[in-house]
């Protein structure tokens, strides 16, 4: 998909991932073009999908969550249904914010967010290990956050 991005789009997506609260006007002067034919890109960037969406990034320490947890799963059986059954229940926990599936020893990374290390057991023994089919979790308590960013590299695409 990246061949339909001109330089333009890509300065653009670059613009908006860094501050999405940018205004037409603001990304027109930034990229060099008028505002108009700036908002159709930007529209036309929406449309076909490139923007899924705009949100608010939380500070996570002001809120109260101190606590990042990756948490290695590996599952007792790899049926359709025992998939489908860890990964729908796996969508319906508000802690876990990312959950990939795995090459490797090991079947799924989940990263929990939670207030403190007794939340996190709670979440742990009272939800995530009650769900059937989990052979192993193997919980890597974070430490010192080094780099956080939701900017795709998009200098690559060049």
């Amino acid at each position: 998909m990246s061949e339909k991005l001109d330089s333009i789009d890509r300065k653009l997506l670059q613009l908006l991932q860094q501050d999405s609260h940018l205004s037409a006007a603001e990304l027109a002067e930034r990229v060099g073009l008028s505002q108009s034919p700036c908002w159709r890109r930007i529209n036309r960037l929406q449309q076909e999908g490139f923007i899924c969406k705009k949100v608010a990034l939380l500070d996570r320490h002001k809120l109260g969550l101190g606590i990042v947890v990756f948490v290695n799963i590996k599952l007792s059986a790899h049926g359709w249904n025992m998939l489908n059954e860890f990964e729908e229940a796996i969508v319906g926990f508000a802690e876990v914010l990312e959950c990939w599936t795995m090459s490797g020893g090991m079947d799924y990374t989940l990263r929990v967010v939670t207030q403190d290390i007794e939340s996190y057991e709670q979440f742990l023994r009272r939800r995530l290990l009650q769900l059937p089919h989990i052979q192993e979790a193997q919980s890597n308590i974070t430490m010192t956050e080094v780099k956080n960013t939701t900017e795709l590299p998009l200098s690559q695409l060049l």
